[in-house]
């Protein structure tokens, strides 16, 4: 039986957002202003709910249902759009117009959380007990935690006000400005050819020396030409940050990122101290990656080049779908039906074009809003990971929205990453099944290079972005050079001696865009070390897909360290003896477990390579 090519939707389908036009747009911000203010006529002169757990469930339920029913359709159509058309001007304005009119209708409700988080010590205990409150109970726990941090609601308006024109108008200037360059390149013919900016990353990766070299000159010429708006920029919003952080009371700058993330600061410390005191395997790595290519140096854009001789297998759109597809249907059938439902929807935009942001993102929205996945895809193998890691993050999505209330959807950044990684290297797995010895060697060197990059690239710039934040509170501003030599000096901190980092590599943190949302990367690192650990037991036990499932559609009604805790343990029970067999990530020696077995993935990478005559 001949099967049938099948053809994919490769572009969003946003038409559902409003199918009557103009005058939908109207009616939605009508409905949802109206929503907004009768929610605050109704609580904001009443203290009851402060005091009495009774009226505190009503209106706790009356808030979460302006969370599921009234979220804006318009602002996340035009996000949406704004991320493939960065240099429609038009969408740009409608965004303006959008937020100049929800964020005073949000800002109604602005008295509820801070009121929440204002409530007195001698009243918390009592609610946090209440059975008609257990719903709510993390959201509460998050809530008085915050409230420390928490300031007057007239302020609170303030900074919601301000907060586009001192930080996201900022950065999506340099990311826009990006996004709209073209770079020349050699492809592997050495026929020079015109590439938008987020399609240059393969060339950077080819073994033809010309065609990297010409790539890495583009794409440094790119940045050069946007360093100083980057410089000024960066700056900016690390003026805002110290002046909100000042404001709030924070002690350190990656406070309110931990806070936000439901983490204790000591955890992401033992993590960061126990990455960086083994950056010994990432340069061990990067030696063993420059003798299988035969060179005695590297250059800072040779961190991904091809070890093997061989043309790199091209991984269409559909092939992927496929692999993904029986992957994910073979962990768990719902995974894989989440994923098709999103395939032949609309919801995943897969191909580059000019104007078109670089990278890849899930997004979520509310609870009754369907989430959408954006892709770069080039036909390469690490467009196959990027996809599963991508539907990891909407499989986990789905699952919390199915399972928990509009205030329990958000989880925890720090386990956000578990999900994604999880799916993607299961993936790779199938992939690796079907492989001779050359081509393992090639596909476990590409998901080193993953992992490197997502542990120890990620710590090495979560530790630039500590001394960025410290040296700018010094000194006021920094240059793009200066910036440049703290970017340069922790990166060469984890790649180690066998790299000569040429100058050009300090322009290399303008378009890392996870910069500008201050302290985001560690998450990585916390996420697939995690993620490490849930793989190690379904393998040995498939049934544990359940316990991962289980996981997955928490959301952020518990808090992190609690439901890894409780992961392997039966909820009935309870005791402590079964607690004790999840996830201890209060420990230093759990993260040192995961990097062990990285060490462990690097030296079967260098015996296969022994065996297949590669190395001596």
């Amino acid at each position: 039986m001949i099967m049938k090519k099948q053809k994919y939707q490769t572009e969003w389908n946003l038409r559902s957002f409003f199918k009557d036009g103009p005058q939908n747009v109207k009616r939605e911000r009508e409905k949802i202003k109206k929503a907004y203010l009768s929610f605050a006529q109704k609580w904001k002169k009443r203290t009851d709910y402060l005091k009495n757990p009774k009226v505190l469930r009503k209106a706790l339920d009356e808030f979460e249902r302006l969370a599921t029913n009234y979220a804006s359709g318009e602002l996340r159509y035009l996000f949406l759009r704004e991320t493939k058309e960065t240099d429609n001007k038009k969408i740009t304005a409608r965004i303006n117009t959008a937020l100049s009119y929800y964020t005073p209708v949000f800002n109604q409700t602005e008295f509820f959380t801070v009121n929440l988080s204002k409530i007195l010590k001698k009243n918390r205990n009592k609610f946090l007990k209440d059975k008609n409150l257990l719903k709510y109970k993390h959201f509460l726990e998050k809530s008085f935690r915050e409230g420390t941090y928490t300031l007057s609601e007239a302020e609170e308006k303030i900074l919601n006000l301000t907060s586009p024109v001192s930080h996201s108008n900022w950065t999506r200037m340099t990311s826009s400005f990006l996004s709209k360059e073209e770079a020349l390149v050699l492809d592997e013919r050495n026929k020079k050819i015109k590439i938008p900016f987020a399609q240059i990353t393969p060339f950077l990766k080819s073994r033809n020396k010309k065609t990297r070299q010409t790539a890495a000159e583009e794409f440094y010429r790119i940045l050069k030409k946007h360093s100083l708006p980057a410089e000024h920029e960066i700056n900016s919003i690390l003026q805002n940050k110290r002046i909100t952080d000042s404001l709030r009371g924070f002690k350190r700058a990656d406070s309110g990122r931990h806070l936000n993330d439901d983490l204790e600061s000591v955890v992401v410390d033992k993590l960061v101290d126990r990455v960086t005191k083994a950056f010994k395997i990432s340069r061990d790595f990067y030696s063993f990656r420059a003798k299988l290519l035969g060179l005695k140096k590297l250059k800072y854009y040779e961190r991904f080049v091809s070890v093997s001789k061989k043309k790199s297998k091209k991984y269409s759109y559909a092939r992927s779908v496929k692999l993904l597809n029986d992957t994910l249907s073979n962990l768990d059938p719902e995974f894989g039906k989440i994923f098709m439902d999103m395939v032949k929807n609309g919801q995943i935009d897969v191909y580059p074009q000019k104007g078109k942001e670089s990278g890849a993102y899930c997004n979520h929205g509310g609870k009754k809003q369907p989430t959408y996945v954006f892709l770069n895809h080039n036909d390469q193998l690490s467009d196959v990971t990027t996809l599963a890691h991508e539907m990891g993050h909407a499989i986990n999505g789905e699952l919390v929205k199915k399972n928990e209330n509009s205030l329990n959807l958000a989880q925890s950044l720090a386990m956000e990453e578990i999900a994604s990684t999880f799916m993607e290297d299961f993936v790779l797995d199938k992939i690796l099944e079907e492989a001779d010895d050359e081509e393992k060697l090639f596909l476990l060197m590409e998901k080193l290079d993953d992992t490197v990059s997502s542990i120890f690239r990620q710590i090495a710039a979560y530790n630039f972005e500590k001394e960025l934040h410290q040296k700018a509170a010094e000194r006021g501003f920094l240059s793009k050079e200066e910036i440049g030599k703290i970017f340069k000096k922790h990166m060469k901190a984890y790649l180690g001696p066998v790299f000569e980092l040429e100058k050009e590599t300090e322009l290399a943190w303008i378009h890392w865009g996870h910069f500008r949302s201050f302290f985001y990367v560690y998450s990585y690192a916390s996420g697939l070390l995690i993620s490490k650990y849930m793989q190690k037991k379904v393998r040995e036990n498939p049934k544990y897909i359940k316990q991962v499932k289980k996981f997955l559609q928490t959301g952020g009604s518990k808090s992190p360290w609690q439901i890894l805790k409780e992961l392997g343990a039966d909820p009935a029970s309870g005791s402590a003896s079964k607690l004790s067999k999840g996830i201890d990530i209060n420990r230093g020696v759990f993260w040192d477990k995961g990097l062990e077995e990285i060490r462990a993935k690097l030296n079967r990478a260098k015996k296969l390579a022994k065996k297949l005559g590669k190395t001596s």
